[in-house]
C-alpha cells in the first residue's frame, strides 16, 4: 500500500489487511488457492494485499468475503472499515490531475460539519475556509489547481460547495479559530480582495458561534514555534492539510498531542478587543497601499 506520513493510518490499512488474512485462514485456503480462484496467475497479488503492501479497495473486499464464505453482515463491516481507512491519508498524487478540486474536497471532508459539536482550528497560512469571501476562497482555489496541475476546472463548483458550509457558522455548534498574526497581512491577491477578506473578519468574530484568536507577532512564544496548520474535530479527529495530501488521524494519542498543541497555541492568542485591533491593523496597512 501506499505509505502515508501518519502511523495511525498506516497501522488502519495493516489492520484491515490482517483482516482479510484471517479471513482466508478461517476459511481454511491457501493463497495459492485463492488466488486460482481469484483467476490469479500465483498467490503474489493475496500476500501484497494480505500484507497491507497494496491498496485494499471496496471490489478486494467484497472478492475476499465471497470466496471465503463470509457472512453479509462481515463484508458490510470490512466495507466501511474500508472507507474509513481510506479517508485517512488522501494522496494528491494518487488522486492525479484528473480529479476535480470539489471531488478532493469532499473526499476529505464528507459530512463532518453535520456531525461536529466542537470546532477547532489553527492556521499559519490562510483564513480558515469557513471565514473566506468569495472572492479571497476563488483566489485560493485557482492557485490550488494550478500548484497541482489539476486539468478539471471546477473551481466554481468548489468555491459554492465551500461557501455552503458557512452557513453552519449560524448553529448550535461551536467554532474556535486560531490564526497567526501574520495571516492577517500576507499579500496574495489584490488588495481589495484582502480588505473585503479582514473587514469579514471583524464581522463574524463577534457572532456567538464563532470565538476568533489572533497570536501576536510579538508573543514570547517561550520555545514554543509556530506549527503546520491543523484543525480538531471535537476530541475525536486531527486533520492537517500537506502539500503532498490530506491527512487524518483518529489514533487517541495523535489526536491528544494535536489537543495539547492547540492549548498551547490558545495560552498565546489574543481575543475580544485586542484581536479586533490586529485586525484594524492590518487593514490599515492594506488601505495605505495601492490596489494591484
Amino acid at each position: 500500500m501506499p505509505s502515508s506520513p501518519s502511523s495511525s493510518a498506516q497501522e488502519a490499512r495493516r489492520r484491515l489487511a490482517a483482516q482479510l488474512r484471517d479471513l482466508r485462514a478461517e476459511a481454511r485456503i491457501t493463497g495459492r488457492e485463492f488466488a486460482q480462484r481469484a483467476g490469479w496467475a500465483d498467490a503474489t497479488t493475496v500476500t501484497k494485499i494480505e500484507n497491507a503492501r497494496r491498496t485494499i479497495t471496496p471490489d478486494h473486499i467484497r472478492l475476499w468475503c465471497r470466496i471465503c464464505g463470509a457472512s453479509g453482515q462481515r463484508e458490510a463491516e470490512l466495507l466501511a472499515e474500508q472507507r474509513m481507512v481510506i479517508q485517512m491519508w488522501i494522496s494528491y498524487r494518487e488522486l492525479g490531475w484528473r480529479v476535480g478540486l470539489n471531488a478532493t474536497q469532499k473526499m476529505g471532508t464528507g459530512d463532518l460539519f453535520e456531525r461536529l459539536s466542537v470546532f477547532r482550528s489553527y492556521q499559519t497560512k490562510l483564513p480558515h475556509g469557513l471565514l473566506q469571501t468569495q472572492a479571497f476562497m476563488t483566489g485560493v482555489l485557482l492557485g490550488v489547481r494550478e500548484e497541482r496541475h489539476v486539468e478539471v476546472d471546477d473551481v466554481a463548483e468548489a468555491v459554492a460547495e465551500r461557501m455552503s458550509r458557512q452557513r453552519f457558522l449560524r448553529t448550535h455548534r461551536r467554532f474556535l479559530f486560531i490564526v497567526e498574526e501574520a495571516v492577517l497581512r500576507y499579500s496574495m491577491f489584490s488588495h481589495r480582495t484582502h480588505r473585503e477578506q479582514l473587514q469579514h473578519l471583524l464581522q463574524v468574530m463577534g457572532w456567538p458561534s464563532i470565538s476568533f484568536g489572533v497570536i501576536p507577532m510579538s508573543a514570547d512564544r517561550s520555545g514554543y514555534r509556530v506549527r503546520e496548520s491543523f484543525e480538531l474535530v471535537d476530541d475525536d479527529k486531527a486533520t492537517i492539510e500537506l502539500i503532498s495530501g490530506f491527512l487524518s488521524l483518529t489514533h487517541s494519542d495523535e489526536v491528544a498531542m494535536y489537543a495539547e498543541a492547540w492549548d498551547r497555541l490558545a495560552a498565546l492568542a489574543v481575543h475580544g478587543d485586542q484581536a479586533r485591533a490586529l485586525v484594524l491593523s492590518a487593514l490599515a496597512a492594506f488601505d495605505d497601499q495601492e490596489d494591484l
